[in-house]
């Protein structure tokens, strides 16, 4: 096997690669769950190019990281202080917390749905908890689809918990998804 090592994202090939990654988890992930029609519309292999580029050129707190096995990427996340504002102009997303301001946040999270069973998703996850605990953030959150049963399961083996919070996402001409808050103490 391949060497296995972080990659913090800070060229375009790091955000071009964490786009796609995106992209194809979104596409493999929530078929069942996101409208088609957006899905077809939106999710663009390049859709978060320029989210990455600009969270990274801007120094927005928002850092992505990558894992690579040998010169492939293979999970990519991002992680920050909690976002208590909406960085991504035009996103549907919009989440309340204030209450977890001084949180650390995992803001998204893919591994290549090729890639996924190989432990991958599990490393960068933990990487980014401990550079998290190391910038002394108390403790953590990331949403999960509810309907996401698989991500639920992973963040419950790696010692995150559904505090009882949620937030919808509201996709044109749709009933609205919902986004549960899981949480762990670093």
């Amino acid at each position: 096997m391949d060497k296995l090592r972080f990659v913090d994202a800070c060229t375009e090939e790091h955000f071009r690669a964490m786009s796609l990654i995106h992209a194809l988890g979104w596409r493999d992930t929530y078929v069942n769950a996101v409208p088609a029609d957006y899905m077809a519309r939106e999710i663009t292999d390049d859709r978060w190019v320029g989210i990455f580029r600009r969270n990274y050129e801007t120094q927005s707190g928002v850092r992505g990281l990558l894992l690579y096995q040998g010169n492939e990427p293979v999970s990519c996340l991002n992680y920050c202080k909690a976002r208590t504002v909406n960085y991504n102009p035009g996103d549907i997303c919009k989440f309340d917390n204030e209450a977890y301001a001084d949180w650390g946040e995992i803001a998204s999270f893919y591994t290549h749905p090729a890639q996924r069973g190989h432990g991958y998703g599990g490393l960068l996850f933990e990487e980014a908890c401990r550079r998290m605990k190391l910038e002394g953030f108390p403790s953590a959150f990331v949403f999960v689809l509810q309907e996401n049963e698989g991500a639920r399961r992973f963040y419950a083996a790696h010692g995150f918990a559904w505090d009882g919070t949620s937030a919808d996402i509201p996709f044109p001409n749709s009933p609205p998804c919902h986004d549960l808050r899981y949480v762990k103490k670093l």
